[in-house]
């Protein structure tokens, strides 16, 4: 599919379609014409770009932990691969994207409770 098509079917701009690109987390084949080509498959990992930029990741981690989210009941990481740093810098967002979900749990177990309450004394109101 052309740029367009990937961009209307996940929302995302195709400019920032172009930006993904070239920070290596998209890789379109290129038609005769250089018009970029993306598979059906390219839905989805625009998809999962977008929610790891989402959660706060920058494009350097993503590009670099994106080939091992694939499939990651399959992973056969080379040694070579994975740095030590790697390794510190994703433990360590791994902490911050818990402590984030952490806070929006509460946030919405607040917000849900303040729904029931208004609702109630709307029902109340009503009778």
């Amino acid at each position: 599919m052309k740029i367009g098509e990937l961009s209307r079917r996940t929302g995302v701009p195709a400019r920032m379609l172009r930006y993904y690109e070239e920070q290596g987390l998209l890789r379109p084949d290129r038609a005769g014409n250089g018009y970029r080509d993306y598979p059906p498959s390219a839905v989805d990992r625009v998809r999962q770009v977008r929610g790891l930029l989402d959660s706060g990741l920058t494009t350097d981690i993503i590009r670099r932990v994106l080939p091992f989210l694939e499939k990651p009941t399959d992973l056969h990481v080379h040694p070579e691969c994975v740095t030590p740093e790697l390794v510190e810098l994703v433990r360590a967002e791994a902490d911050r994207i818990k402590a984030r979900i952490d806070c929006l749990s509460r946030n919405h177990d607040a917000i849900r409770a303040y729904l029931d309450a208004v609702t109630e004394r709307l029902r109340h109101t009503a009778s």
